[in-house]
């Protein structure tokens, strides 16, 4: 039997018995067969995994253990059969790894699944079960945010896609979660029996949420985020890639009002987009063109070596400019959309860089996180919100205290999803 042949019948044989048999019956000859190598159900599992272990090569069984995590936990979370996600993560836990055998095939055993136990992939791996955990809400800061946590396990050509396809559907379900509560709230905040009753606020902005809303909402009509992308892509069609990114700039920093800030974001991404890809400067832009060139600004926003905060990010966050870099962001994504894995992988970046640190450390990020979460839950998701005011003017008279008295309404719309079909042509660069 060939190695590949060997994690093929270990594969078939978690599938079968993951679709027609219990959970208990299920996790009893899982660890039948990693954990003591025993004879299971499973005609020739046993014999296919000794193949794998004799062949001697730790990655490949790390690689055949991390899919066979997955064939499992994928159809168990498809069943909502949540318990038994929680309790096979929490096998690898087992004091059993670390214990002495005289066989030295079964010690070989243990020490590449207590290897695993220590890897990142199993941190993922319980990243994906602490959402179904009751002790979730001991979990770090950072598992609150596990929706961007996940884009990377799904986003990595290299997972196995029973992991690609746990992680998208797990970080869609709670993106899901937190747009419908928002609008709940938002509704339920501004009805007259809230006074009285204790409303679920999904964010940690408290009360000034709704005051975030509606300043985001009241760019409508023709100055809407939405439409400004749609001109400004209808305006570049003809352009060269030199023009292009000068345009791309002023489109950028139009309607971010601080001074200091468009100078800063002029001076930060002008020297950006003036060295990049001076080769394709007298060529016309093609979808492949504007998304690589999305993809370094949003690098350049965010994080540039995908570990720490980019110089532009900690400035712009310094100042107190969440809002202005969230919107600087959308206005990428709404004229890119397959730009948005890209930019969700990158936050995923600096949750894992800022998470080494107390949460009250990360005050400032962590309200840009949900100043981000906010933003794309009223732009890029299918809810539309509109505010109604109880003056005639139109929302370009608004002052504060007009915009204070309106009321938010928000309603369930189908259509428009910045994320896109997840089966479309869009072409995608990393």
């Amino acid at each position: 039997m060939t190695l590949p042949e060997a994690q093929q019948q270990i594969f078939d044989f978690l599938l079968s018995i993951v679709r027609e048999w219990p959970p208990e019956d299920v996790l009893h000859e899982f660890e039948e067969l990693f954990f003591h190598s025993t004879e299971t159900t499973g005609s020739g599992s046993v014999s296919a995994l000794y193949t794998i272990l004799f062949a001697n090569n730790p990655q490949e069984f790390h690689n055949t253990l991390k899919r066979s995590c997955y064939i499992l936990v994928n159809n168990w979370e498809v069943n909502r059969q949540y318990e038994a996600i929680c309790t096979f993560v929490a096998l690898f836990e087992n004091p059993l790894l670390q214990r002495y055998t005289l066989s030295p095939t079964l010690k070989r055993l243990r020490e590449w699944l207590y290897s695993f136990s220590q890897s990142e992939d199993y941190r993922e791996l319980r990243l994906f079960a602490s959402r179904f955990s009751e002790e979730a809400r001991e979990q770090p800061w950072s598992a609150r945010y596990a929706s961007y946590l996940l884009v990377p396990q799904y986003t990595n050509v290299e997972n196995p896609i029973e992991q690609r396809e746990a992680a998208r559907a797990l970080s869609r379900r709670l993106k899901d979660k937190f747009k419908f509560e928002l609008a709940m709230y938002t509704a339920h905040s501004q009805a007259p029996v809230s006074r009285h009753r204790k409303l679920r606020n999904p964010t940690k902005l408290g009360d000034s949420v709704l005051r975030l809303i509606k300043a985001i909402v009241a760019r409508r009509g023709e100055f809407s985020h939405r439409n400004l992308a749609h001109l400004f892509l209808e305006q570049v069609k003809e352009l060269h890639y030199r023009d292009f990114k000068k345009s791309l700039l002023e489109y950028l920093v139009y309607s971010v009002h601080q001074a200091d800030l468009v100078k800063a974001l002029k001076q930060h991404l002008g020297h950006k987009l003036d060295a990049l890809y001076p080769e394709h400067d007298e060529s016309e832009v093609d979808r492949s063109l504007q998304l690589r060139t999305c993809n370094r600004l949003i690098d350049h926003l965010m994080t540039e070596d995908k570990r720490t905060p980019s110089q532009l990010f900690t400035l712009m966050l310094s100042q107190g400019s969440s809002l202005s870099l969230a919107i600087v962001l959308l206005k990428l994504i709404l004229i890119c959309r397959s730009a948005h894995p890209y930019l969700e992988a990158r936050i995923a970046d600096l949750i894992r860089y800022y998470e080494q640190f107390p949460q009250e450390q990360c005050a400032w990020v962590i309200n840009f996180l949900e100043v981000f979460q906010v933003t794309f839950a009223i732009y890029a998701e299918n809810v539309e919100y509109n505010l109604i005011s109880p003056e005639t003017s139109t929302p370009e008279q608004w002052t504060l205290e007009t915009l204070e008295a309106c009321r938010v309404f928000s309603r369930m719309v189908r259509g428009y999803d910045l994320e896109g079909d997840r089966d479309s042509n869009d072409v995608t660069e990393s």
